[in-house]
């Protein structure tokens, strides 16, 4: 009899020891999944400065992604600011709210809301604002490697020694499997003007949305232009997305986008590939005939 109990505590012992050691695995298991799901980073943009505010610049989503600098700046009508260009990096500029003009080269660029510039060779930009307006525009400045200063040399020439200007809307469309018929993509910044870099809009009216994918190949950051207000998912993480707010897409997660009725989903999408073979990404974008 004695014997017997002690074979059985000694059962109930280890079986004791496996549930402690599974609890344990189980936990850890837990907290692994915890460290590493992926929020989504987003910061919304400044557009109400403070009386008396003659220009504001904030750095956006600082070091989200290596080599890429983004600014928010706001410019009021009593002082135009004269930018320069910086060895070894390129510039893009959007200007997605106010009016004003830019001067480069010699030559006055209107500018209204939703229009990009790329300086290219210009030295230097004279950016100002129209009367009784506030200007507001990110400033994306990218870090050139070894590699990129070699596929410069290799782009169009129109493509990197003009001025580029466009206003979104006059920009090519295109369609994607992955959205809806009634979404209007457009492509604002071609690639081989900045080595690595492309950009577009996407633009639709709810309910729709734009169906989950994943890019392991690129960083993508959303900028939320006037009267976007949706959704945006990666992997089991969401954050709503409103106007003049801009979001990191975690890298390579599965991620998606949806409006709800009668809402507006209108948003930048910048693409920052980690090599140029990544650029293939961008033939699964179709332009249209009509363009």
């Amino acid at each position: 009899m004695i014997f017997y109990i002690k074979k059985k505590d000694k059962k109930n012992c280890n079986l004791y020891k496996m549930k402690k050691k599974l609890i344990t695995i189980l936990f850890l298991l837990s907290l692994t999944i915890t460290l590493y799901s992926q929020d989504i980073p987003k910061e919304n943009l400044e557009t109400q400065l403070n009386e008396n505010t003659q220009q504001y610049s904030k750095s956006i989503l600082e070091n989200e992604i290596k080599g890429i600098h983004v600014s928010h700046v706001a410019l009021t009508s009593e002082n135009p600011i004269l930018d320069q260009s910086q060895e070894g990096y390129k510039i893009i500029y959007l200007f997605i709210k106010g009016k004003g003009n830019v001067i480069a080269e010699n030559t006055s660029y209107d500018i209204v809301p939703e229009t990009i510039l790329l300086p290219n060779i210009a030295k230097n930009i004279t950016i100002k604002t129209a009367k009784n307006d506030t200007l507001h525009y990110l400033k994306i400045s990218s870090k050139l490697t070894v590699q990129d200063l070699l596929d410069l040399k290799e782009f169009p020439a129109e493509n990197t020694q003009n001025i580029y200007y466009a206003k979104f809307t006059d920009c090519k469309s295109y369609t994607e499997p992955i959205k809806s018929p009634n979404t209007i993509s457009r492509t604002i910044l071609p690639n081989k003007y900045i080595p690595r870099i492309a950009m577009g809009t996407v633009q639709t009216k709810g309910p729709d949305k734009v169906g989950a994918h994943e890019h392991g190949m690129l960083e993508q950051l959303f900028l939320g232009l006037s009267e976007n207000d949706c959704i945006v998912y990666a992997d089991d993480a969401n954050v709503h997305f409103p106007e003049y707010s801009v979001l990191h897409i975690p890298l390579g997660s599965s991620h998606s986008v949806s409006v709800e009725k009668d809402e507006i989903l209108y948003y930048v999408w910048m693409d920052f590939f980690r090599d140029k073979k990544g650029e293939e990404w961008l033939k699964t974008h179709n332009e249209n005939d009509d363009n």
